[in-house]
């Protein structure tokens, strides 16, 4: 069965370990904006990936990374927690596939998200990487309208 307790990256590092720790460590560092965090969370390789609801593949760390800083450093505030959630093992891979809820928050405007997302990792020396991310957003009007506030506020 899915998980319902959502991750949002509050929870006790202390009592958690192998994927779940790697998934609520990146959901740490994306709700509390740390570039640090992030950039520990992710692979540092060419060969990584992101495909996120704004559209085109960021490949390599550079790119995936400068759209964290943007995110990280503009003016609106994003926040989001996976749950409905399933990981799935295979030796020194794993994948997590479920769905964010949360809101893209730009003074007064506030989009609600709901994107289904999928993260893979592998691991390296013993520590679990990303190497993939993949978000959709399904409905196509809250699709424009997150495309919308982005645009006018990047």
């Amino acid at each position: 069965m899915p998980e319902q307790i959502p991750i949002t990256g509050n929870e006790d590092k202390e009592s958690l370990s192998g994927p779940l720790l790697a998934l609520v460590e990146f959901y740490d560092a994306f709700n509390n904006r740390d570039m640090d965090k992030m950039s520990k969370n992710w692979a540092q390789t060419d060969e990584i990936a992101m495909d996120n609801p704004l559209g085109g593949i960021k490949r390599g760390w550079e790119e995936i990374r400068a759209v964290y800083e943007r995110i990280f450093t503009g003016p609106a505030k994003v926040y989001v927690e996976f749950y409905d959630y399933i990981i799935h093992e295979a030796g020194e891979i794993f994948y997590a596939v479920g769905r964010e809820r949360g809101e893209f928050r730009i003074g007064d405007n506030i989009v609600k998200l709901a994107i289904r997302t999928t993260r893979i990792f592998k691991l390296f020396d013993g520590q679990w990487l990303q190497v993939h991310h993949h978000g959709s957003i399904d409905d196509p009007t809250l699709l424009a309208r997150y495309q919308t506030a982005v645009r006018n506020n990047a």
